[in-house]
């Protein structure tokens, strides 16, 4: 069964820094499209950022010029740095797997369960 576990969320203070790391197991053949969403109290859930197998990245504007997304293939992990960070981006964070080939399932999208991230003073 294939597994996207989120980690490095917590509490950090007004223009500190996180780095969010989520860890894709199981029996995987490959995975197209990896990304970070979030949600924060009484909004709906938004993409933060996503990223290719080749690398192209796409950010929401809100992310752009504090965030940065990358990912491990080999590890089939992908992170979030996170900079400048404002009490507007406390949410739970949320990696997704997009286009998962697996042993165990057919193509599909996974998603994580979430790790909290909050700012503020």
């Amino acid at each position: 069964q294939v597994q996207l576990v989120e980690s490095g969320g917590g509490w950090v203070q007004p223009g500190g820094s996180l780095r969010l790391s989520c860890a894709a197991s199981g029996r995987i053949l490959s995975i197209n499209g990896m990304g970070w969403y979030r949600q924060a109290p009484g909004k709906e859930r938004e993409l933060v950022a996503s990223i290719t197998n080749g690398g192209r990245t796409n950010y929401a504007d809100s992310a752009k010029g504090r965030f940065t997304i990358s990912r491990d293939n080999a590890k089939n992990m992908v992170y979030l740095q996170m900079n400048s960070l404002n009490p507007e981006d406390t949410a739970v964070y949320y990696c997704i797997g997009g286009g998962v080939r697996s042993f165990t399932d057919s193509e599909r999208d996974y998603w994580g369960k979430g790790t909290l991230v909050t700012v503020s003073s």
